[in-house]
């Protein structure tokens, strides 16, 4: 051994063999992640910026310093490496929206869900492959209430050579709906949880970062889409909000979906379109009306009772070759903001075009419940931090369960079996049954607090899934825009009250593929997915303001037996709690 100990000698080699773990096996299956596609490599840095908007400059958290964000672009099949520096002084994280993340989900983002935040000065470099999807996704910050101004498209080409399913447009346009506060986002969200209350009113709601006309100081902030008569154009729609579902349409034009949520759906034709925060679709819109400038408008949907919102609409121009400036844009007509039937009849139109992968045998059933809560007061000052109904704090919660955020990613506890950070026991149907949507306990204050903790349901990799999602009308009945990651599932039923086993309606042949489903308002939907992604894959509505209230859960889908079925080691530069 010369001048070494054997002692020393034993830890420079555990040393060198811990460096080689952590750089090899980073990525130790990269031999069977999918290839034939290219590497696609961006470059984000979260920093602050300054924008004037509606009248008032301040400060907010950008990609890149643009809102909406940089535009990921990928074919099927290619390989996406997205390093991300976080140079502003709060925690970070960035969520690849409706990605199946196959075998990498550590770059799924959600913070302490699977990665603990990338802290300022940090860089982590996200890394996956996009298997089995084309069309239009989204990326987006998954802490606190950045997304409000981190956000930007995934357009997903198909592989090369393959042509698209429908008649190919002229020209493509990304349409991005925002909601956009004068205040901070992420000081807005403490400020809402200390009083204990309900969400804040946005202040305006933008496309492509542009108010349009109706606000103070935009007549000329506006977004414009120019286009020749007769030609088709595919407008991939995004809606990047935070708490405000939305109407969308076109004076004049009908828009036939084609894709929604990154899978292609049977033609469908409307004159208006509801979009929810987490939802992605695609129209194509032909442009066959006379020469003119006609408005493209977004304003709310409000299923909600007694709540403010921002009424006033987004308006951008879809405007023809030729058309006089002079002349004021043909109106666009937006739905009633509490029209139901719209969003109803939106959803039983939806048909995939091809539905080979749905489950039709079934290994697990679950049912859960899904609303507000109300909290009994348990802080000081009431006046000021209980400010629900009753004096209360509001909730949420699935199962009667609000979800806990720890303090360690539980992907990162799961894989090195770290004791404490979660129980794998969430209750796969209700503790009690009751007529969940016009019965007790719907009286306020009773019986709706919810029980606190972080709960998973353990899914057997191959496992096929029904999940029933049952609206409650404990404080109000609404929509709920339900996203899971890692899956897209089939919405297979949905309808008004309580489910009914023996009453409800299935498509069992062409149901919908979606990654985000709007449970419809003192309803139910039924979805169906196969648990063939390993990890830890959150559910949760894609209304941040419920979602902070605790409204979400996990499934934790086990290790299968083959190197395709078995959970990566992390990477080396995996964000440190």
């Amino acid at each position: 051994m010369g001048m070494y100990s054997s002692k020393f000698v034993g830890i420079l080699l555990g040393l060198l063999l811990a460096y080689q773990a952590s750089h090899c096996l980073a990525h130790p299956l990269h031999k069977y992640w999918p290839s034939g596609g290219s590497t696609r490599y961006y470059d984000f840095k979260i920093q602050r910026t300054k924008i004037t908007k509606i009248c008032k400059t301040r400060e907010i958290v950008t990609v890149n310093g643009m809102m909406p964000g940089p535009v990921v672009y990928a074919n099927e099949g290619d390989r996406v490496i997205v390093k991300v520096t976080n140079e502003t002084p709060q925690n970070a994280t960035i969520h690849w929206h409706g990605v199946y993340q196959r075998l990498t989900c550590w770059a799924d983002g959600p913070v302490y869900v699977t990665q603990c935040p990338i802290q300022a000065g940090q860089t982590y470099t996200y890394e996956f492959t996009i298997v089995e999807q084309r069309g239009t996704l989204f990326w987006h910050a998954h802490v606190s209430w950045l997304r409000a101004t981190v956000h930007g498209a995934i357009v997903i080409y198909p592989k090369k050579g393959v042509p698209y399913p429908f008649p190919r447009p002229y020209e493509e346009q990304i349409i991005v709906f925002e909601e956009y506060f004068f205040k901070d986002a992420v000081k807005l969200q403490r400020a809402v949880l200390r009083s204990g209350g309900g969400a804040p009113r946005t202040d305006a709601y933008l496309i492509n970062g542009h108010a349009g006309p109706r606000y103070n100081c935009s007549a000329t902030d506006v977004y414009k889409v120019d286009v020749i008569p007769g030609k088709t154009y595919l407008l991939r729609l995004i809606n990047a909000g935070l708490n405000q579902e939305l109407y969308f349409s076109i004076a004049g034009h009908k828009m036939t979906i084609v894709e929604s949520d990154a899978e292609y759906t049977k033609p469908f034709a409307r004159d208006h379109i509801m979009i929810a925060p987490g939802q992605t679709i695609n129209v194509l819109v032909k442009a066959d009306q006379p020469i003119a400038n006609y408005e493209m408008a977004v304003g709310p949907y409000v299923t909600a009772q007694n709540i403010t919102f921002q009424n006033i609409s987004a308006v951008a121009h879809f405007q023809y070759s030729g058309a006089s400036l002079n002349k004021a844009a043909e109106l666009a007509m937006l739905p009633a903001f509490n029209n139901n039937l719209v969003y109803n009849s939106h959803l039983d139109g939806l048909r995939s075009l091809n539905a080979n992968s749905l489950p039709l045998k079934i290994d697990t059933n679950l049912f859960f419940t899904i609303g507000l809560n109300i909290d009994p007061c348990n802080r000081r000052n009431p006046n000021k931090t209980c400010t629900a109904p009753n004096g209360g704090i509001f909730r949420a919660s699935m199962n009667n369960i609000s979800f806990v955020t720890p303090s360690l990613s539980i992907l990162q506890a799961y894989f090195f079996d770290t004791p404490g950070v979660f129980r794998p026991d969430f209750p796969k149907k209700p503790l009690k049954f009751y007529n969940f949507v016009y019965g007790a306990p719907n009286n306020i204050p009773n019986n709706t607090a919810a029980t606190n903790s972080t709960r998973l349901v353990e899914l057997e990799f191959g496992e096929t899934v029904q999940l029933v999602m049952q609206n409650t009308g404990t404080i109000t009945t609404e929509n709920h825009p339900m996203h899971l990651h890692g899956f897209n599932f089939y919405v297979v039923g949905f309808g008004t009250g309580n489910y009914n086993p023996s009453t409800a309606e299935f498509n069992l042949v062409d149901p919908p593929s979606l990654n985000t489903i709007g449970v419809p308002v003192g309803g139910w939907a039924a979805i169906r997915f196969t648990a063939n992604n390993p990890g830890v894959w959150f559910m949760h509505c894609h209304l941040d303001i419920h979602l902070s209230w605790g409204f979400s859960m996990a499934f934790l889908v086990k290790n299968g037996v083959g190197p395709l079925e078995t959970l990566p080691h992390p990477p080396a530069d995996l964000p440190r709690c």
